[in-house]
């Protein structure tokens, strides 16, 4: 495992869970590195080492950063290499060796967390023999496992910005405006469970609610009302508002 954050330590739980022996965790963070080997009785050597310990597959997990430029790091070489990155292509490791492929975890990933939750994997390899490989090792870690090219891997990440990084914006933004208003933000979490099951069992094109949806103008004159003092929320209201109106053909 090459990695010593969010998406190592989750996968590595996770690997280890399903009956797979980590031999090695190196990081830049050699600290970090050490703590997270030690867990797994594993060893660790400084990421630019001349060499690695001998293993099936080496999991790049660094960040997307660290994909600038893999073939700097010698111990990869001439080995199985898969990088765990949703918009970077996985000819990125064309340089380092002549066996690569991609094991795109789609989940929001935290290390704070001993609850591993379902990890779907988009997976894909330079040959349909590295693929094989790269897909029979992820069947082992999920029952959700697909193969994806570059930029159906690249669209799958797109969609899960919206879905997760700006949904969770938009609940950081009504907590804000809770606070300031004196209400408690808990009493919004039973309608967050209960749109978070709807979409999953139906299309959220057909669930969608609201005063937008019912030409309701009264009420959205009077939620703008309410959105004075917060001109950045209102702004995202009558955008948001206005996305609604648009896709459903309202007036």
């Amino acid at each position: 495992m090459l990695g010593s954050g969010n998406t190592a330590t989750v996968l590595l739980k996770l690997i280890t869970k399903n009956g797979h022996q980590v031999v090695q965790v190196v990081s830049r963070n050699e600290e970090n590195a050490k703590a997270l080997a030690s867990a797994y009785n594993a060893s660790t050597v400084p990421l630019y080492a001349p060499q690695f310990a001998a293993a099936d597959i080496y999991i790049f997990a660094l960040n997307d950063a660290a994909l600038e430029q893999p073939e700097n790091i010698p111990g990869l070489r001439g080995k199985l290499v898969v990088h765990t990155a949703g918009a970077t292509p996985m000819n990125v490791l064309k340089e380092l060796t002549s066996t690569y492929g991609v094991m795109y975890p789609l989940q929001s990933l935290t290390k704070f967390t001993d609850d591993i939750p379902q990890i779907p994997f988009l997976v894909d390899g330079n040959s349909k023999d590295t693929l094989n490989i790269i897909s029979k090792f992820a069947a082992t870690l999920s029952d959700k496992v697909t193969e994806a090219n570059d930029l159906e891997r690249l669209n799958y990440h797109v969609a899960a910005i919206f879905v997760n990084n700006f949904t969770n914006h938009l609940y950081a933004l009504a907590e804000l405006f809770c606070k300031n208003e004196n209400i408690d933000f808990s009493f919004l979490y039973p309608l967050i469970e209960e749109t978070a099951k709807r979409v999953q069992h139906n299309s959220p094109f057909l669930t969608q609610t609201g005063p937008a949806m019912r030409d309701d103008i009264f009420t959205l004159n009077r939620h703008l009302q309410a959105l004075t003092s917060a001109p950045n929320l209102k702004y995202i209201y009558l955008k948001l508002t206005e996305s609604i109106i648009k896709h459903h053909g309202k007036r």
